[in-house]
């Protein structure tokens, strides 16, 4: 069976149509998640600087929070921790360290890395 001439341009119009559609598509897709877009008109008062300071704020609220997530806090020590002094008042627990914080009339625990005892450290009864 043979295909006309101008049946065949047509498809291929349309078959370029198509395909700089998806492309069009598929570029505005990708722009529109770009990110939040502010339009102000220019006789409003705009201050750049303090956009800047909320953006950190904002930042160091989310990475506080971030940091929050990972920490450990106990409302009692666990069996056999020994109390120690040096470099600063800490619990060594079977490998874990925990430093005491006062919090609400409470002495609550946080888990800390292991100190750095460059001196021999001292026990505390």
């Amino acid at each position: 069976m043979l295909i006309n001439g101008s049946f065949m341009k047509a498809f291929n119009f349309l078959s370029c149509l198509l395909l700089t559609g998806l492309i069009t598509l598929a570029t505005l897709t990708a722009s529109v998640s770009a990110g939040q877009v502010v339009v102000r008109k220019s006789s409003e008062p705009f201050d750049a600087f303090a956009v800047r300071d909320e953006v950190q704020r904002q930042h160091a609220w989310r990475e506080a929070l971030r940091f929050q997530q990972q920490l450990q806090i106990l409302q009692a020590l666990p069996l056999g921790c020994v109390p120690v002094a040096m470099p600063y008042r800490y619990f060594s627990c079977q490998g874990l360290y925990y430093r005491p914080y006062p919090y609400q009339n409470k002495e609550l625990f946080i888990q800390i890395d292991p100190p750095n005892v460059d001196t021999p450290a001292v026990k505390v009864d």
